[in-house]
């Protein structure tokens, strides 16, 4: 990524910045299928969920997780995204089993903002049914895994507003 904003600046690009969503997040981040979904009331009139979720062989046994949630736009049957223990997000903020609300919550299905994608969270993170199966690794489905190079478009270099403009100056830029 360094390499190719150096030599895009070189022929007249001018870098404003490299994005490297995701660049803070370790660990098991998978996609998961809701299995469960179980309102529970609180004493503070705060309604949680208690949810199991099939995380695939991500968790090492191929047994649901059991998971708190307290976001309520999803339902039984959506594929979510869920960090598991040992994992890392933003913050940073360490995930963990740990006991909550009554039950032991063994990761966290999470929202936009709790990856640093937004700075608003409308919920969780609801996937499309065809982003992959329980357990599959849920940076590639959330574009996580890919720098952003942004460059300050001059009006002079207009083709640079395009893909195929970019694309035409990397190939010169390698010499191909």
């Amino acid at each position: 990524t360094e390499e190719l904003s150096r030599r895009l600046t070189d022929l007249g690009l001018k870098l404003e910045a490299i994005e490297r969503p995701g660049h803070d997040i370790t660990g098991p981040l998978v996609v998961g299928r809701v299995l469960t979904k179980s309102p529970e009331p609180q004493k503070n009139g705060k309604t949680i969920n208690w949810c199991t979720v099939d995380v695939g062989d991500a968790n090492g046994t191929g047994e649901p997780q059991g998971i708190v949630c307290g976001a309520h736009n999803f339902d039984v049957g959506d594929l979510v995204v869920v960090v598991l223990p040992g994992g890392v997000l933003p913050g940073p903020f360490p995930i963990s089993a740990r006991r909550t609300y009554g039950h032991v919550s063994a990761g966290m299905i999470c929202s936009a903002a709790e990856l640093g994608l937004s700075s608003e969270a409308d919920g969780i993170i609801v996937l499309p049914a065809d982003a992959g199966a329980p357990g599959d690794e849920a940076m590639g489905v959330l574009g996580l895994d890919d720098d952003v190079i942004e460059f300050e478009i001059n009006p002079d270099r207009a083709y640079a507003l395009s893909l195929r403009g970019v694309a035409r100056e990397a190939a010169l830029a390698y010499g191909v």
